[in-house]
């Protein structure tokens, strides 16, 4: 099953606590503090790996945890750190951000990386807090919680060659010829219900060209399948664009070749803008004189010079690929997808929201959320360095502004008091 879009759920890994601890061996019955450092958390990487061509591997398994850290211990040991989670994607995945809909990564080249979530730092163990004066300190860090996030993984097909054209088009049937590729083929509209590449070799050189699904009047708005593989065309550095020179499917053939260019145009203009070779496919249905008749018109009515084969007898093939070759000579890689410049894994600490609840306030936010990690209420000194800590970053003052009043109860996190002044 082709799959080339999907939705996945990752959370990197918390970091792991930090230990609370005081030295107690037979020969010390009141040691300093030994409490050690919590673990870093696993991060969250996706690779690129020229071995896969469809997102499938995602249909079931959506979501991706790293490993936490471990929290410290006694006798100032560490934390192991948790686990990465390296998630391998198609080459040509772009990486979406669910919630703005940002381009966050285009994984164009093989093994190429994204650090998508970086793990929650440790906690500090309470011999970080030791000094000169406080010695003893009883309390030690939380390590930083983790959010899990939602993106979505878009496969853009990397070739250098696209087909294009209506249904029946003949796409398959070049595709089967020029290289050892082995798609579909039949007489019904939407045989190809998917991109097949195929590495074509040319005078000791190779490309890869991309049959993508037969576009229809309507495409770009959501008409047939072609709407859904356009994507896969945006990479292209040149298209091959088919048109059934001898009608078979009963459309004007040159009406056929301006509609595809339109839907192309509406979708993309940059896409409009890659360079295309015609080819008139199915030559050998018709009688020499219309061909060159046809070909004729419409080099007069395009300045175009269309190059005619018939893929069943191999006719022209050959001169179609050495000229693909000549052009795609000329022809520089297309850039990448252009990549939103925003940190989608910052980390909130600045936010501060205060919200009235009955008898009082409660602060909430990512300023607050990193303070009170160190806060232990049954520790006096973690409790005083707590409230000195909120006269100083301004929390107290901005309660007053909203009205704060002494008996009044003040809610940060799971901490509850009664405001006195």
């Amino acid at each position: 099953m082709f799959l080339d879009r999907v939705k996945i759920k990752i959370k990197a890994g918390d970091g792991g606590d930090g230990c609370l601890n005081f030295l107690r061996t037979k020969l010390t019955m009141k040691g300093g503090p030994d409490g050690g450092d919590g673990g870093k958390g696993g991060d969250i990487i996706f690779k690129a790996n020229e071995n896969m061509n469809t997102l499938y591997n995602f249909r079931f398994k959506k979501k991706f945890h790293a490993e936490n850290g471990q929290a410290g211990s006694r006798q100032l040991k560490t934390g192991a750190n948790g686990k990465d989670v390296v998630i391998d994607v198609p080459c040509g995945t772009v990486i979406i951000d669910a919630e703005t809909n940002k381009v966050i990564a285009d994984l164009n080249e093989n093994e190429k990386t994204f650090l998508a979530l970086r793990g929650g730092n440790g906690g500090h163990g309470n011999a970080y807090y030791k000094t000169s004066i406080k010695q003893a300190p009883s309390f030690s860090q939380q390590g930083v919680k983790t959010k899990e996030r939602e993106v979505i993984l878009e496969l853009k097909t990397i070739a250098d060659v696209g087909l294009v054209g209506y249904p029946n088009v003949g796409k398959s049937t070049l595709l089967s010829v020029i290289s050892n590729a082995n798609p579909k083929i039949a007489n019904y509209p939407f045989t190809t219900l998917y991109p097949n590449l195929g590495v074509v070799e040319v005078k000791g050189q190779t490309f890869v060209v991309a049959d993508i699904p037969g576009l229809i009047e309507g495409a770009s708005e959501g008409q047939g399948l072609g709407h859904y593989f356009l994507k896969h065309v945006e990479r292209v550095r040149l298209i091959l664009h088919l048109v059934d020179v001898a009608q078979t499917e009963g459309r004007d053939f040159m009406e056929d070749y301006e509609k595809i260019n339109l839907e192309l145009g509406k979708y993309s203009p940059s896409l409009a803008k890659t360079p295309q070779i015609v080819v008139f496919s199915k030559s050998d249905e018709i009688d020499e004189e219309v061909l060159e008749r046809r070909i004729e018109d419409f080099k007069k009515k395009y300045k175009i010079t269309p190059i005619a084969i018939s893929s069943i007898l191999h006719e022209n093939v050959e001169e179609l690929m050495l000229k693909t070759l000549e052009k795609l000579s000329t022809l520089p890689k297309k850039d990448s997808v252009t990549v939103e410049k925003f940190d989608f894994d910052k980390v909130d600490i600045e936010s501060v929201v205060i919200t009235k609840i009955p008898n009082g306030f409660e602060v909430s936010g990512g300023k607050i959320d990193n303070f009170v990690r160190g806060v232990y209420l049954d520790d006096p000194r973690s409790f005083a360095y707590f409230q000195n800590r909120l006269q100083e970053m301004g929390i107290i003052d901005m309660l007053k502004s909203r009205g704060l009043k002494n008996g009044q109860t003040v809610k940060i996190k799971d901490i509850e008091f009664e405001w006195v002044e």
